[in-house]
């Protein structure tokens, strides 16, 4: 049978329109799966896109040739800055967004790519030949058939046997009331993938006219305005507030009085839920000399009656909810649209998968997002393109691709996945980020955009985009010479609690000062004539140079090991010298380098050098 298809993408989530795009975008002739067309690139928890850590993961996919930055910057109600008075490392964009408008900009998107097939259909189970990816057996129209392909990307969600949890209510289905994934998860633990349970939540909506919002504080987003997308350039013209309440005593009385009736201290939830996203009711009983808990009340879309209850995710019975949500300042009134629930769902361990996410058990199957044991819609997108990009080089008979950890917050992700492993719902943070000064949001493009054209991603016109903006950023770099007189830098550097200066001062150097932002020169001739971000950047830069140059002796010392390549066939066994436990564990996980052997949990240093010892004997 001739092969209709080279690829098929299971889920059209996040990581699934991801994956699916960068296949379809290389090349390769895609079948993109849903489960129901309204789940594609859906928003079961919150509508926004980015925040802390996240926002760097936007603007990584979006320098490589992504989508989500461009759909997010498409249905954008609010964007701000969170950390602005914290260091660059860490400022992250986050955008608050029409959830529908979202849905149905990547669908337009998926639906115009040539090579890209979208099917409403359930996958059943893979298909293998001598062990290999062969086909998807799936369920469409109520009938079953195996489709053939030559790879396939595995991107469920939070489908899989899902469940959903509220009280002693408990409903077989997927989030939203959308249909689960029955037999898949069942089907591939019979292939050998080692399979987990866990856990999540949403808060619940509410009628966005029952609330009392002059009850609670406003939140603006900002007038500097930013965009995830390198290729966005329309200003949002019109930002929708959000605001911000607490919980307090009362609130927290309630649950304490029903937590016996909390599925996750009662014992009916078993799935282990997310350490930096807990309930309403963990952060009251965990935290419990916290006198009160922020809450925010953000639009789902703009035309919309629904409000999503940021922070008050929950499992509790409806009653429960209904009498502690209306403790709340300015929710006394509220009407509830949908009540806030936990959902259980299978994924697995990804330990086994290698670098390029590829399945150790099953070759030519990739596996993205959640399935992952991961968190977040960014998270999810991030590992979506890798893999997509991955088994698009794997049929195109090109090696693989992994991006390092000094590379990117994309290659921190992946690599803490398939290294470490997770045992809760894995989220991105600036602090897993050995070298965050480096792997700033505003670089990104400077860092992936020519890996992203190497790879066949960034087109002519994000080149051309990426090139113009290099040569501006070249002849800023020459201004950054001219020396400033006393006249001008003094009231400059009084303003930060300085002495006037008796001599003239570089620009580059009025920089390091530790008052001077960029804003202080961003009306002086030349610079009036840059643009925002291009000036924002660079100051950032001159700013850190030496922690900058300390990264880069890291990075130096670090790549010795990370350019040193361990054979595939390697018998960690058979190592006389390496502990029992290195020897499992790298028998496990098969570590590409020595560097990702020495970032595996419970590998010694000692262990690392009878690596190195054996590498020379083998030369």
């Amino acid at each position: 049978m001739s092969l209709q298809f080279d690829a098929i993408v299971i889920g059209a989530g996040h990581a699934g329109c991801e994956s699916a795009l960068a296949l379809a975008r290389l090349g390769v002739r895609v079948l993109l799966l849903a489960t129901q067309i309204d789940t594609v690139a859906y928003m079961p928890c919150n509508p926004n896109v980015g925040g802390t850590a996240k926002g760097h993961l936007v603007r990584e996919i979006d320098a490589l040739g992504g989508q989500m930055g461009i759909c997010a910057d498409q249905s954008l109600l609010q964007i701000k800055m969170l950390n602005a008075t914290k260091g660059a490392a860490v400022q992250s964009l986050r955008g608050q967004t029409d959830k529908n408008v979202y849905h149905d900009n990547m669908l337009a998107t998926l639906r115009s790519e040539p090579n890209l097939t979208l099917w409403q259909a359930e996958a059943l189970d893979v298909a293998t030949r001598e062990g290999r990816i062969c086909g998807v057996i799936i369920r469409k129209d109520g009938e079953e058939q195996t489709i053939p392909c030559r790879v396939a990307v595995l991107a469920t969600g939070v489908y899989m046997n899902a469940r959903i949890i509220r009280g002693e209510e408990n409903y077989a289905e997927g989030p939203a009331g959308f249909a689960r994934s029955e037999e898949l998860s069942t089907n591939l633990a019979a292939h050998g993938i080692p399979m987990r349970r866990f856990k999540t939540g949403t808060p619940a909506r509410i009628a966005k006219d029952s609330i009392h919002y002059e009850c609670m504080e406003r939140e603006d987003g900002d007038e500097d305005i930013l965009h995830f997308s390198y290729l966005s350039t329309q200003p949002l013209l019109e930002q929708i507030p959000c605001y911000l309440t607490y919980t307090n005593a009362e609130t927290h009385r309630i649950i304490r009085d029903n937590i016996h009736r909390a599925p996750m201290y009662n014992g009916s939830i078993q799935g282990v839920g997310p350490r930096y996203c807990p309930s309403i009711e963990d952060k009251v009983m965990r935290f419990a000399s916290h006198d009160r808990h922020q809450i925010f009340v953000e639009p789902e879309t703009k035309d919309g009656d629904t409000m999503y209850i940021q922070g008050m995710s929950s499992s509790l019975p409806r009653d429960v909810q209904e009498a502690m949500y209306r403790t709340i300042p300015g929710l006394e009134d509220c009407v509830f649209l949908q009540y806030a629930y936990a959902i259980e769902y299978d994924c697995l361990d990804p330990l086994a998968l290698l670098p390029t996410l590829e399945s150790k058990h099953i070759p030519g199957l990739y596996c993205a997002g959640q399935v992952n044991g991961s968190s977040g819609y960014e998270e999810a997108a991030a590992q979506g393109l890798m893999a997509g990009i991955n088994a698009a080089r794997a049929l195109l008979g090109q090696s693989p691709v992994v991006l390092r950890r000094d590379q990117a917050y994309i290659g921190v992700l992946l690599d803490d996945l398939v290294t470490r492993g997770t045992n809760e719902p894995y989220r991105m943070m600036t602090a897993r980020a050995e070298y965050r000064i480096s792997l700033r949001q505003d670089n990104a493009d400077r860092r992936l955009t020519p890996l992203g054209r190497e790879w066949g991603l960034v087109t002519d016109e994000r080149w051309q985009n990426f090139q113009q903006k290099c040569a501006v950023r070249a002849r800023l770099e020459a201004d950054l010479d001219i020396i400033l007189p006393p006249s001008v830098t003094t009231p400059i550097l009084l303003k930060g609690g300085e002495q006037p200066p008796k001599a003239g001062i570089r620009v580059r150097d009025l920089f390091r000062h530790s008052g001077v932002v960029w804003q202080d020169v961003a009306a002086l001739a030349p610079f009036d004539t840059y643009p925002t971000e291009i000036l924002r950047e660079a100051a950032v830069d001159c700013k850190y140079e030496g922690y900058l140059k300390q990264e880069q002796l890291m990075r130096q010392e670090a790549m010795a090991l990370e350019d040193k390549r361990l054979p595939a066939d390697i018998d960690y066994g058979q190592l006389d010298n390496l502990r029992l436990e290195a020897r499992q564990k790298l028998n496990a996980i098969r570590p590409l380098t020595l560097g990702q052997a020495a970032r595996i949990s419970g590998i010694s240093p000692a262990d690392i050098n009878v690596l190195i010892i054996y590498l020379l004997r083998k030369k």
